[in-house]
This record gives C-alpha cells, structure tokens and sequence, in this order.
C-alpha cells in the first residue's frame, strides 16, 4: 500500500472510530456528521476562472430550480443531442475523454454538473435532487441521447423510471451502482461504523423522499425502461462493484450489458467508446 493510501486509510478509520464514539455520547451528533460525509463531495467543484479547458469553448447556462441553481455546457452541433451526467465527486469535465467521440457525429452535446458539484450549487448530494435537475435540461433542450457515469447513472435510470415519456430514445450508463442500500452499507463498512448506524442513517437520507432504501434499486426501476440502452461495467471496479452493473442488465429488456477488464471505475477506453458510438450512430447510416 502506498503512503498515500495508508494515510488515507488511517483518516477513515479515525473518523470512523469518532463517530462511533460520538454515537454514545451524542447520537444526534453523530448522525448528522455520518450524513454530512456520505451527502457533501469533498472534491469536484469548479470556478469559473479555473474552468477547465475542455469546458473552456462552450455554451453556458445557470438554471434556477427552487432554491437551487445548475450549471450546464454545450458543444454545439446538428439537432441530434446528448446530454451527459457524470458521477461523485466529479464535475462535467470528466467526459473530455469521450467528447471527441461523440463530436465525429456532429451532434449537440450538453453537460451537466451535479447538486453540490462543478459549479451548480449547494453543499449536499442526493439521487433525487440530481434528478430534478436532470429532468429540467431534458425539458430544456430535448436530448434524444443521455449517458450517466456512476451515480449519475443511476439518477439517469431513476429519471427515466419517473418520466419515460421524454424525448431521450437511448441511455448510457458506465459503472452505475444499482442499490442505494448497498452504497449505504459500503460507506458504514468504508468506516467501520457501528452497524447500528444504519437505521438512523437511512431514516435522516430518505426523510423528505417518500421512497424506501430498498426500493431505490437500478435494478428494480430497470424492470419499467422500455428505451434502448448500454450498461458497462468493469470487473475490477473497486468503486461500485461489479455485481451492481449485472443486476440493472439482468432486468433491462432492451439493455446490452457490456464487461470490461481493468479499467477500473472511471471507464475511459477507446474500444468501449467506440463501441457506445456504434451503438448510438451507425445504426442510423
């Protein structure tokens, strides 16, 4: 293990250890310092001065929703248009990467950055929040495409589930997780938590969503798409675990299910790309 990760894994365990102490004194305390950790992304936002270059060159728009304000970022192109939902603690330059691919086809492509992340607002993230906002670029500008990585994958999967009658006709989903219980129980486990923690944990997350914790699974909602769509996953992620891309598969009817090897979470390969772009356009050559 490296210094890095060492010092790292000696920080989580610390914190963990805290807050189950704390759990004794103070439960109160500690629930709400365990649910500010597992909702507010230590990393990922951006400032508009330090803008990273591929975000440079675009269009760009701040939505109110609420209280709340997005930011999106289009690639201006043909009518055809994409809209692209990264992952935790990430921001819309995440898909750099991929971008030059989904330019060869000369379509629109809009980003989007999360509650919390890039530059939209907000110090808390969650999948229902997410949603909402995806749901106002998809009324905005009326993507026929959209691709989520990890949890904006599964914000992509729930979106559908709740308006399947947008204009999106195809989905992407990279290293989704399909459980939020299962991230749930994995970020108790990351800790060391008291198993204790749960119950209260999930009450505090869920308590303005009228939906339970075994409900919101990928897999289930997947049941209920009828669109198109990929779902990759690689078998060495060690952040959303393979397992998870394999059950939202198994219930999508008309979902292709694509492996891939070491590429880790963030699924950046040209042979994957290549295939989504195939998968996307020549279909209509």
């Amino acid at each position: 293990m490296s210094l890095k990760k060492s010092i790292r894994f000696i920080v989580v365990k610390s914190v963990g250890q805290y807050i189950n102490l704390l759990h004794f004194i103070d439960p109160k305390k500690a629930l709400h310092l365990s649910y500010t950790l597992f909702t507010n992304p230590r990393v990922g936002r951006i400032s508009n001065k330090d803008l990273p270059s591929v975000l440079q060159d675009t269009d760009k728009e701040t939505f109110q929703h609420n209280e709340h304000q997005f930011q999106t970022y289009t690639w201006k192109g043909n009518d055809t248009k994409i809209l692209l939902v990264h992952g935790w603690e990430s921001n819309s330059a995440r898909w750099g990467k991929l971008l030059p691919y989904l330019q060869q086809s000369g379509s629109t492509i809009i980003a989007i950055d999360a509650p919390a992340h890039g530059q939209s607002s907000g110090v808390n993230f969650n999948v229902p929040l997410y949603t909402e906002f995806i749901n106002k670029a998809v009324e905005k500008y009326q993507p026929t495409i959209i691709i989520g990585h990890s949890i904006g994958g599964a914000a992509c999967i729930y979106h559908q589930y709740l308006h399947p009658e947008t204009s999106i006709q195809k989905m992407v989903i990279l290293g989704a997780p399909s459980d939020l219980k299962t991230l749930l129980d994995n970020y108790i486990r990351m800790l060391s938590l008291n198993p204790k923690m749960f119950t209260p944990l999930e009450k505090h997350y869920l308590k303005n969503f009228s939906i339970k914790l075994d409900n919101f699974s990928g897999a289930t909602l997947a049941k209920q798409i009828k669109i198109e769509g990929i779902i990759a996953h690689d078998i060495n992620d060690t952040i959303v675990a393979f397992e998870e891309g394999k059950k939202i598969a198994a219930n999508w009817k008309n979902g292709r299910f694509i492996t891939t090897n070491n590429l880790g979470h963030s699924m950046h390969d040209d042979t994957l790309y290549k295939d989504i772009y195939d998968f996307l356009f020549e279909a209509k050559k």
